[in-house]
């Protein structure tokens, strides 16, 4: 099944690649797909659009690929591991042995914040591990910072180069990867400026109902408006109920965004899944955790001395930050 691999593992077949060229691209993805094709299992590409096109040229719109545009598909971590579960699953009921994967994960070389995908590549050891899938997940050394690569190279248990597919001697326990103090936090360009509001000890509601009146004088789209809302709800009730004193909000408003961070002086959650996926067994951080992560923008997780911090952007994400 996974000719060449040093594994006999039958789970989640995790593998990371770097190029810095097309063609070093296509010498990965091209064979690792059409030896997918040959053998009769499922095929899934789910590459931003250049990638995708690059696949597209070579291996045509009728191979028998399917073609996942990379933007939606890894428009947020969690979500993203919610929407691949439910595919695997399907393949899997119907009878696949085997799944191949391959896509974009975004990172700070492509305007995105990396801190959540840092945790999406350790945590899908895990999430993805009792469906019979091999994953490749390129990176592109011409854009992907030097932290970036590091922690890609942490993340995954096995390393594709030069056509072989080998244990990478660089990959590190996934659960460790998560507890460990991250050294990068994204943080919008805004949290320079003054906060326009800052709440110590707000209730819910009254939490809520600043918020509501800041996103309604943004230019918010009116999903992202209700879903700030309901995720601001939830971090703050967290706060309170698993959290330390004092609960001290604070927003901002720019052009296309409402950026919201919510601290607390507890230790965040004990879950290194938290906010990921939905059924862990912790004391904090429970489901509203991991709604918040399917439907607000951005939600990003800062645990630092003697506070924890959830921020939440709704809107457009600012490209710099990181």
């Amino acid at each position: 099944m996974r000719t060449g691999a040093a594994t006999g593992h039958p789970g989640y077949f995790h593998e990371t690649a770097f190029y810095g060229s097309d063609e070093e691209f296509l010498g990965v993805i091209v064979p690792f797909f059409t030896g997918g094709l040959e053998a009769g299992e499922p095929v899934v590409s789910a590459f931003a659009a250049r990638n995708q096109q690059l696949v597209r040229d070579v291996l045509g719109e009728d191979s028998g690929i399917r073609y996942l545009g990379g933007e939606q598909q890894y428009l947020r971590p969690a979500a993203a591991i919610r929407a691949y579960r439910e595919l695997f699953g399907e393949y899997v009921a119907g009878g696949a042995r085997q799944i191949r994967v391959a896509g974009d994960v975004p990172h700070p070389g492509v305007g995105a914040p990396w801190d959540g995908w840092a945790r999406y590549e350790a945590a899908v050891n895990e999430a993805y591990d009792e469906f019979p899938v091999w994953g490749v997940c390129p990176y592109d050394t011409r854009t992907a910072p030097a932290h970036v690569i590091a922690e890609v190279r942490r993340a995954h248990p096995y390393l594709a180069h030069a056509g072989v597919h080998a244990a990478n001697p660089g990959f590190e326990d996934p659960l460790g990867l998560l507890r460990a103090p991250r050294i990068h936090h994204w943080r919008d360009p805004l949290e320079q400026v003054t906060p326009d509001v800052e709440l110590v000890e707000p209730t819910s509601a009254h939490a809520r109902t600043v918020i509501a009146a800041i996103a309604a004088g943004s230019d918010l789209p009116a999903d992202s408006h209700s879903d700030l809302l309901i995720a601001v709800s939830e971090i703050v009730t967290n706060a309170i109920v698993h959290g330390l004193a004092p609960v001290v909000l604070r927003a901002w408003a720019g052009p296309h965004r409402v950026v919201v961070t919510v601290s607390d002086r507890g230790a965040g959650p004990t879950d290194p899944y938290a906010g990921l996926l939905p059924s862990r067994k912790a004391p904090r951080g429970g489901l509203g955790l991991w709604i918040t992560h399917q439907t607000c923008g951005y939600v990003g997780l800062q645990k630092g001395p003697g506070e924890f911090t959830v921020r939440l952007v709704a809107g457009e994400l600012s490209a710099g930050g990181e």
